[in-house]
């Protein structure tokens, strides 16, 4: 997300997450304010191979439930960011105020996940997205049957070019056996880089939800 207006808008769907990227080269760079949103709604920051405590001053200063680690960074480097995180949330009045910790890693057409072992102990959500250019925003899937070598009881969210025509794919994985947590949803519902479309983003989520449902 980029734009106040377009951030009250789409958090009016209610979304579990709403996502802010804190990467200069990337043209959905957020650098302002947010407004106020429902607190059930969890904001993320979105960092590439950022310094923790960098981090640490953006997760204080915008009230971060969730951190999102899009670049190369280390298993050690995600035992750090956690015991920091660790450390913030104890200084918070609520017990809620446990922060999240997502690793993101890109797949095209295979996957050694054995890399995973490392920061299972550290991070609370993998999240698989298309190996491409950019960090991100590519607009297109990766082959989700890579997925089915998956052994980590670590939940997934899945990402990488998430639109209205993959309606049919989410609905047969979510039959899989795969912990499937959650749903990425991005390039495929802009307007521009930043920008969403809430229609589409509402009519998405309302069949997604029924899929659920049967």
């Amino acid at each position: 997300m980029k734009q106040p207006d377009n951030i009250r808008d789409v958090a009016i769907i209610q979304p579990d997450y709403l996502g802010f990227i804190f990467y200069p080269k990337s043209p959905r760079n957020f650098d302002g304010a947010i407004p106020t949103i429902a607190e059930g709604i969890k904001k993320t920051g979105v960092f590439v191979d950022a310094e923790i405590d960098f981090i640490i001053e953006k997760v204080e200063k915008y009230d971060f439930k969730a951190v999102q680690l899009h670049g190369s960074e280390t298993a050690n480097y995600c035992k750090e960011l956690k015991v920091r995180l660790s450390l913030l949330s104890a200084k918070a009045i609520k017990t809620t105020d446990f922060i999240e910790v997502f690793k993101v890693f890109g797949i095209k057409d295979s996957f050694n996940f054995d890399v995973l072992k490392n920061y299972e102990s550290y991070v609370d959500y993998f999240l698989f997205d298309t190996k491409g250019k950019e960090k991100g925003g590519n607009g297109y899937t990766f082959d989700w049957q890579v997925l089915k070598a998956y052994k980590s009881n670590t939940p997934i969210i899945l990402s990488g070019g998430i639109g209205p025509n993959e309606l049919q794919k989410i609905e047969q994985i979510l039959k899989t056996d795969l912990p499937i947590y959650a749903l990425d949803l991005n390039s495929k519902f802009e307007i521009e880089p930043g920008l969403k479309d809430t229609l589409l983003l509402k009519e998405f989520l309302e069949k997604i939800n029924t899929v659920q449902s049967n």
